[in-house]
């Protein structure tokens, strides 16, 4: 039987808040200017999880699966706006293509893992659902992020080679295909950097809550395991996607580049 977790008050987040101090004290140390930001991400932490907790709560609680949908489709949609919030060069539709890309992606991607692979009864598709799906659009978006800000830079640093190409008769692709393997690639370091240390160097969020729970640690690996594949997935085809989106949006059907619609 798995051991009783350690239920902590708000006391001890307190006690665990107070940690962020220290951040503030490297901040004034060094002068780096970051104590208000801190400061923020520190308050918007507590609030922003202790609303999640609550809305969780009330969802598990209410038993009925389309709640947990409306709720996903929440998550969904703000990870796709979050994932063109620091995207350097942007173009028109690019939201859009963010959230088409992460939404197919990432509920392809979970259902799998929650039908295929841990089979998860319609009725518990709250408990095993939302995190799974949490988990997979957090990294989706990093993968999207960083895969359009690259493939803009791409195409926008090698114009004049992309131009030529298409001068000389290469077709659309043929003249982009470079950048978009160039954005896919960055959209996926982050994700195999993860798993090239996972177990060796740290501990993953999911299993250690779930060790901190109690669960077998055989268990919480083979959990680990499963949702590190559906996230390598889900970047993997959330940032292709994003990236052939966008090559068919500055690209016209004439085999011309359309270097304009690039807005830094």
């Amino acid at each position: 039987m798995p051991a009783e977790y350690i239920a902590l008050s708000y006391g001890q987040l307190a006690l665990a808040a107070s940690l962020m101090v220290v951040c503030g004290g490297v901040s004034l140390a060094l002068q780096l200017g970051l104590e208000r930001r801190l400061a923020l991400g520190t308050l918007r932490t507590i609030l922003q999880l202790l609303l999640l907790g609550w809305v969780l709560r009330w969802v598990f609680a209410a038993e009925q699966w389309y709640y947990a949908v409306a709720l996903m489709v929440v998550m969904t949609v703000v990870a796709g706006m979050a994932a063109v919030r620091r995207v350097e060069r942007r173009y028109a539709g690019l939201l859009l293509d963010s959230v088409l890309a992460i939404w197919v992606s990432a509920w392809c991607v979970t259902a799998v893992g929650a039908f295929g692979v841990v089979q998860v009864p319609i009725e518990r598709l709250a408990q095993y659902g939302i995190p799974l799906l949490g988990m997979v659009l957090h990294n989706t978006l990093t993968g999207i992020s960083l895969g359009i800000d690259r493939l803009g830079s791409e195409l926008a640093g090698r114009r004049d080679e992309v131009e030529t190409l298409l001068a000389l008769g290469a077709t659309r692709w043929e003249a982009a295909q470079d950048a978009v393997r160039q954005a896919v690639r960055t959209g996926l370091i982050p994700t195999l950097n993860t798993m090239m240390v996972l177990g060796i160097v740290s501990i993953p969020g999911m299993m250690t809550g779930q060790l901190l729970a109690g669960v077998d640690p055989i268990q919480a690996a083979l959990y680990q395991m499963v949702i590190m594949f559906l996230i390598a997935a889900g970047a993997s085809l959330g940032t292709m996607g994003v990236a052939l989106l966008g090559y068919r949006r500055l690209f016209s059907a004439e085999h011309q580049f359309l270097p304009g619609r690039l807005k830094k």
